[in-house]
């Protein structure tokens, strides 16, 4: 009965993913079919903003259980160029100028993996980890996602710091430029702090190894916005 009771009061790895997969499917189906500036728009996409911050504590954590770190940021940089073209094809954005946030997440892995060298300094890291910000810049959550991986990754097993550096960078590199931007309409991106207590019941347990889990994110991420692009266009066309 107990080891029932405390499963029932934490989330696996597995669960997180699975609600960031299915909760990134939705908001990018909304963000193609709903009306934008809209009060649907606002509700509809506020649970969306939840799948970048699971996704960027996952890169984070993924550096300290990776077998091989060089690995799993070629693993990121390949599917981030995978992944550019639908992303722009169906955000119909120009493709030299964004990119999806695959290659923000792949950056920030380098940054967090800068940041915990000991071969560097303190000024050559940041040096570093700034142009790390600055190459996401075109990138889908652009140097907020950098910097969530590096901040979650540098307070590992402190749960409270973890949160309030998320917390932080979201207010302010975030929510407010995009308000002060785009306007008041965006105001959904409030939806990033629905991640936190999400994460909060994350206590490290992976749940049953699946090998779909493990390759999900990078095959169902291009693979799911080329079937959102060929019904879009079947809708619209």
């Amino acid at each position: 009965m107990m080891q029932y009771t405390t499963l029932q009061k934490d989330l696996s790895s597995n669960a997180l993913k699975y609600i960031a997969l299915i909760t990134m499917f939705f908001d990018h189906l909304f963000a193609g079919f709903i009306p934008q500036e809209t009060v649907a728009e606002f509700i509809l996409r506020i649970p969306g903003r939840v799948v970048a911050p699971i996704f960027c504590y996952f890169i984070a954590m993924g550096y300290f259980y990776t077998s091989n770190v060089k690995k799993y940021i070629e693993r990121l940089v390949i599917f981030a160029a995978i992944s550019h073209f639908p992303y722009v094809l169906y955000f119909k954005l120009p493709w030299w100028k964004t990119t999806s946030v695959m290659w923000g997440l792949a950056l920030g892995l380098i940054a967090l993996t800068i940041v915990k060298s000991e071969k560097l300094s303190i000024y050559v890291k940041l040096a570093l980890v700034f142009i790390c910000c600055m190459l996401a810049y075109p990138a889908d959550w652009n140097y907020v996602a950098v910097l969530w991986i590096v901040f979650l990754g540098i307070f590992q097993g402190q749960v409270k710091k973890q949160m309030i550096s998320f917390a932080t960078i979201g207010i302010v590199f975030h929510l407010i430029p995009t308000i002060i931007k785009l306007g008041w309409h965006h105001s959904y991106q409030i939806g990033i702090f629905l991640a936190i207590p999400l994460l909060v019941k994350y206590k490290g347990r992976r749940g049953k190894k699946s090998n779909m889990l493990k390759w999900g994110f990078y095959v169902i991420y291009p693979l799911h916005l080329i079937i959102l692009y060929i019904l879009k266009y079947m809708v619209f066309s």
